[in-house]
């Protein structure tokens, strides 16, 4: 009997305490943050406040479309106002909200708006944690911040700056003031060349973090160029070799100090075949569609407006949906499209054929 309970903890758990591979295909020491429990099951909303910036980091990953850019999106939304933010985590159904820019202390008093405002709808557990640039971190703005977020990941700035380590550790240690320790972390690309430098930086700040993420080193339409000059990429993907390799490294030399940190390495596949797919078979989808294991949707489209029973007419995207049923009726008579799309606010397709 103990020997089938333990067997059974192990099988229902998604993580323990020693380095390993976790069933999102990551690797954590014992075991993860609170928020990326949330984000790992796709109940996260993915908060861009602003995507202005005045670090410049030479590794930043931001999209064209919103790098150095006053925009603000909720998930793939871009928002106007806190009621569009509302609408995607219902949407959504997000149980739960990561704030990002940018840097969301460039614009505080929005940031504290938008918190502020999905605590008051959706209640006190609905979990949220912010990413802040240690750049422009002081004790006040933590203290407003405290009052509406539940975990603060900092991004340093020795990565950038190779004399600003200490500073970096004395504005984290300001956090310690407002937010209990399991609550402060910080958030690094795993750089390969750089992983004796992260280590030393991570046990620099040991005594004011209760967490780190070393995330796998990928790359954007933006930092392409910069990036391929040093390094090379992984077989498959956009993503830089050895990254990851080196991130176990990092993980490995904490677990032979017996470190009490809660330390994940954040994969590109988790992110691409967990976290976005999740959230995407979370996502409300319109009538007649079909949702596919990959959390895509399928669709039986007319690209006009039919006004009969079994229907449904997409205003945004000017095209009928239609039911099984009534698809069959109208073979022949109408053009009808087999359409696999995002369920996500910009619904991308990702193919398209017609049934003949």
């Amino acid at each position: 009997m103990f020997l089938f309970k333990i067997l059974r903890y192990l099988f229902i758990s998604d993580f323990i305490s020693a380095f390993m591979k976790t069933r999102y295909d990551s690797y954590c020491l014992n075991n993860i943050a609170e928020g990326c429990k949330y984000c790992v099951r796709g109940e996260k909303l993915v908060l861009f406040v602003t995507g202005v910036c005045k670090r410049n980091c030479w590794y930043c990953s931001l999209s064209k479309k919103r790098k150095n850019k006053d925009r603000i999106f909720a998930n793939e939304r871009q928002c106007r106002d806190i009621k569009d933010i509302i609408e995607e985590v219902k949407e959504s159904r997000a149980t739960s909200a990561g704030i990002t820019g940018g840097d969301p202390l460039l614009y505080l008093n929005r940031t504290l708006k938008f918190a502020s405002e999905l605590k008051k709808k959706f209640g006190k557990k609905f979990h949220i944690h912010i990413y802040l640039p240690t750049k422009f971190v002081t004790k006040d703005k933590l203290q407003k911040l405290s009052k509406v977020i539940d975990e603060v990941r900092f991004h340093p700035e020795f990565l950038v700056n190779n004399n600003q380590t200490a500073e970096d550790i004395e504005k984290i240690k300001l956090a310690g003031l407002f937010f209990d320790k399991k609550n402060i972390g910080v958030e690094l690309p795993m750089i390969p060349d750089r992983k004796e430098e992260i280590l030393d930086f991570i046990k620099g700040a040991e005594d004011e973090i209760g967490f780190v993420n070393l995330n796998e080193f990928e790359l954007s339409d933006t930092n392409f160029n910069i990036i391929t000059k040093k390094y090379e990429l992984k077989e498959g993907g956009y993503v830089i070799s050895r990254s990851l390799e080196a991130g176990k490294w990092v993980l490995k030399k904490l677990e032979k100090e017996k470190t009490k940190l809660k330390v994940h390495l954040c994969t590109a596949e988790l992110k691409n075949l967990w976290q976005f797919k999740n959230r995407l078979k979370r996502h409300t989808i319109l009538p007649y569609g079909k949702r596919t294991e990959d959390g895509t949707v399928i669709y039986l489209v007319v690209e006009k407006e039919l006004n009969i029973g079994g229907v449904y007419y997409d205003r945004e995207k000017k095209r009928t949906i239609l039911s099984e049923e009534t698809a069959k009726k109208l073979l022949g008579k109408e053009k009808i499209k087999r359409v696999e799309e995002f369920p996500t606010k910009d619904r991308i397709e990702v193919e398209e054929e017609e049934i003949r």
